[in-house]
């Protein structure tokens, strides 16, 4: 056999092997190369906006096509990059650091990942069919049930589908955490980051829902002519926007409450101490969700809820600060007297603090609803928005990637290239986004086309334009960092940066039952305990024997196959009833999967204890 066949072999085992996998570690990968792409994606959208706003009167886009560069850049970071990047992090890391062999249910973790792709890979195929979404990330109607062709309902078809993925992985973390917990670990032992992913998927499981009923009204109003946005039919367009901010908001903690676990492990890693305050750090996280749901009309202080509703919006939105700021000086005072490695992750959380900071400010700013009505629709808000997501949740991704890379991919990320990137990042974001709130306050509204001359924003916006692209060369530097390492990369041991949490405690990359034999947790930050009594390693909770393990299924891909299909049919069907037989095809395919999966008589597969015991530590 050639070279070249083998390599042909080689790739198609390996790409047969991750269309199959079930397995967490996997499906983190799987993620992380998903909503990397989407990333790049809505990167590049990102800079076109700024290469448009960089001089007043600028033609480099048409009008058009800058309101669908404007739309999908916002859904596609929001949805379709942030989101799977963080669970990425969480299907990598928590099982492990809650001493699992996989989460609670591997079938509908590939299911939920594949689902998530196929739905982003439909809402971008707007682009390809020359019609994608015009209306703004939030698609208010009635602009958004009035738009022409099929941009919108690829934006409806594409985040059902994809959204379900995401809630389907919420219920999966939610029961592998409170099922699957090795013996000794309590609720109160567990790691911040394992707190934060069970926090946040109690967001979704509630949150998600919101959003799924208001796409599933804007369908119906788009494609089979029902008015629940209707004005003239009795419908209420105002509706739209309850129902898409009661799922936004708490989908912006969605975003910043495993940024925050992930923090606290980076500073309680890199201090070497314990996470200050960890019992006031866990209730402040379930406190921050709770009010999470009680804020999100501060985004409609402008369309006439009248004052009582307005004041009670804007104190609860207020009142969230305080948690929020607990977090920040309970971090500070982790660092306070400890022993600071100052690595690239640990540059990362250094940066996110007077970063998000800023963000907070700013949002308790906008909690003014008399305020509000000067920075609402403004450049302002632009700035505060990016200070949250970009300082906040882009910061803390890359300070997880570097963290926890040798875990997922067993080599370190250069460190050089990794400060480097930093700087360029962190400088970048700072010019793109701290002259915005100027631009708003000088009455730059967003999302307009153009601006006019002499009005004096032309400097601002070129300083913006100018941060933007020096954070693509930081992305780019990233990039390289990503191909370096797997090229000549250090290869890395099981605990590179004598971690604190049990998931340092297994080989980098983990075996693929993650643990031999259950862990026994006696306390919080567990190997930490150990290392302190000399151990080095956990003792274990079981003796030696038999570990059960899930069988891989291609089944997963299919069924989302399956019903992407359906979903384009879903948006041709209007216009040409013979696209209800793509309808019935997609459909037949996803439940007929459904069916195998329920006939199938799949019990998974056992690993000897002899085969573990010829197996290395």
């Amino acid at each position: 056999m050639s070279t070249a066949t083998a390599q042909k072999r080689g790739f198609g085992a390996v790409l047969w092997d991750y269309l199959t996998t079930v397995d967490h570690k996997k499906i983190a990968h799987l993620y992380l190369f998903g909503g990397g792409f989407f990333f790049i994606l809505g990167g590049l959208e990102a800079l076109l906006i700024r290469i448009q706003l960089i001089k007043p009167e600028n033609d480099f886009l048409s009008a058009g096509l800058y309101n669908e560069m404007i739309t999908m850049h916002g859904t596609t970071m929001i949805f379709l990059a942030a989101m799977p990047l963080l669970l990425a992090l969480m299907n990598a890391i928590m099982p492990l650091q809650i001493g699992a062999r996989d989460v609670a249910f591997p079938f509908l973790n590939a299911l939920g990942f594949w689902l998530f792709m196929l739905g982003g890979l439909l809402l971008n195929l707007s682009w390809i069919m020359g019609d994608a979404p015009d209306s703004g990330w939030t698609a208010y109607t009635p602009l958004a049930t009035e738009s022409p062709g099929h941009g919108l309902d690829y934006y409806v078809l594409g985040l059902q589908i994809s959204g379900a993925g995401t809630l389907m992985g919420g219920i999966n973390f939610l029961a592998t955490i409170v099922t699957m917990r090795a013996p000794g670990m309590t609720y109160m032992r567990m790691p911040l980051f394992t707190w934060t992913t069970f926090v946040t998927s109690t967001l979704i499981l509630f949150a998600f829902p919101a959003l799924t009923v208001g796409l599933f009204l804007l369908m119906f109003d788009r494609m089979f002519d029902s008015a629940f946005f209707d004005v003239t039919l009795g419908g209420n367009s105002i509706i739209w926007q309850h129902l898409f901010w009661i799922f936004g908001h708490p989908e912006v903690y969605i975003l910043i409450l495993p940024v925050f676990g992930i923090f606290s492990e980076v500073f309680a890693t890199f201090s070497k101490k314990r996470l200050f305050g960890y019992t006031a750090m866990v209730f402040a996280t379930m406190l921050i969700a709770f009010l999470g749901f009680m804020v999100w009309a501060h985004h409609m202080f402008t369309v006439g809820l009248g004052p009582v509703a307005n004041s009670i919006f804007a104190v609860a939105t207020m009142a969230i600060a305080v948690p929020t700021g607990i977090k920040i000086f309970n971090w500070l005072a982790t660092m306070w007297g400890g022993n600071i490695t100052v690595s690239t992750a640990m540059l990362y959380a250094l940066g996110f603090i007077p970063s998000f900071t800023i963000g907070g400010m700013t949002g308790v700013m906008l909690a003014s609803s008399v305020a509000d009505y000067q920075y609402h629709d403004s450049y302002f808000v632009v700035a505060h928005f990016h200070y949250v997501i970009v300082g906040g949740t882009v910061f803390g991704i890359l300070a997880g990637l570097h963290y926890w890379w040798p875990k997922m991919f067993g080599r370190v990320l250069n460190e050089t290239l990794g400060k480097i990137t930093f700087w360029l990042f962190f400088f970048g974001f700072h010019l793109t986004f701290f002259i915005q709130h100027f631009l708003g306050l000088m009455g730059m509204p967003r999302r307009y086309w153009v601006f006019l001359k002499d009005q004096d924003l032309d400097l601002g916006n070129l300083i913006s334009s100018l941060g933007a692209l020096l954070m693509g060369v930081g992305g780019i530097l990233f990039l390289i960092n990503i191909i370096y390492t797997a090229a000549k990369g250090e290869k890395a041991s099981a605990d590179p940066f004598d971690g604190r949490t049990l998931e340092w405690a297994v080989s980098s990359p983990p075996p693929y039952y993650n643990f031999k034999q259950l862990p026994l947790v006696r306390g919080l930050d567990s190997l930490w305990i150990e290392k302190r009594e000399g151990n080095g390693k956990l003792k274990p909770a079981e003796p030696l024997g038999d570990v059960h393990m899930p069988n891989g299924s291609i089944l997963p891909f299919i069924m989302s196959v399956g019903f992407t299909i359906a979903g384009v049919g879903f948006i041709y069907q209007p216009d040409n009833r013979t696209w209800l037989l793509a309808v019935f095809i997609g459909m037949g395919i996803a439940l007929g999967s459904m069916l195998i999966r329920s006939l199938k008589d799949d019990h998974g597969y056992y690993i000897s204890k002899e085969e573990l015991e010829k197996e290395a530590d």
